[in-house]
């Protein structure tokens, strides 16, 4: 559910939905999310000083908390 989530969010932002690549590791307690997209694209899902991103993990912590486990977004270069 959490890997539909952020994919969704963050092909509806890039111009290159095809590169959008989301790999998941789950634990014990949380679960990793690693985010892969296009070079020219990276920007787009920061943010001007990290807002973007930033509202991202919120959304992920938000959907996640039912479940008592929690998600991590790390955005990989």
């Amino acid at each position: 559910m959490e890997k539909d989530l952020v994919e969704y969010i963050v092909k509806s932002l890039v111009d290159d939905p095809a590169g959008v690549e989301v790999n998941v590791i789950e634990g014990e307690q949380s679960t990793i999310l690693e985010l892969r997209v296009a070079p020219g694209d990276i920007g787009k899902v920061i943010g001007k000083h990290g807002r973007i991103a930033k509202a991202i993990r919120t959304i992920l912590l938000a959907a996640t908390v039912k479940d008592g486990k929690r998600a991590v977004l790390e955005i990989l270069d």
